[in-house]
């Protein structure tokens, strides 16, 4: 039987997020988003690089190997550009209508998770997926 501790670690990461919704438009008040989003990077860098060699996994880098890196490194230049567009809206919009449609995603990676992860798709993936969308959209126009 699987862990349940996945579930509160995605709590937590819910969390945070929204933390950095509110964090972020609190600092994006007289900065350039782009700048900001640059900072950030690089705040995260550092504060994970300390996470690693605290945690004694540095030497777990040497693991990364050939397809493995060009995932990661996928990830990374997505995960910039999400970033990028996210402070772009949250300087020109609300906080909580920008999270709400950004939550989207969760829509676009069932769809990828389905076609590329070989993950199942159901009726409740398929009502639920509209429920968010719909919620989405309700919170976005408030």
């Amino acid at each position: 039987m699987q862990s349940p501790t996945w579930l509160l670690f995605a709590f937590l990461s819910a969390f945070f997020a929204a933390l950095v919704a509110v964090f972020g438009k609190l600092g994006l008040e007289k900065v350039d988003s782009t700048a900001a989003t640059m900072a950030r990077a690089g705040i995260m860098f550092l504060f994970l690089l300390l996470a690693v060699i605290l945690s004694g996994k540095i030497t777990a880098l040497d693991g990364i190997q050939g397809r493995a890196w060009i995932f990661i490194i996928l990830a990374g230049v997505a995960g910039a550009v999400s970033w990028l567009f996210y402070f772009w809206a949250l300087r020109q919009g609300p906080a909580s209508h920008v999270a709400a449609i950004d939550r989207l995603s969760i829509i676009f990676v069932v769809i990828m998770a389905v076609l590329f992860l070989g993950e199942k798709f159901d009726w409740k993936h398929g009502a639920g997926a509209l429920l968010m969308l719909g919620g989405a959209v309700l919170l976005a126009l408030a």
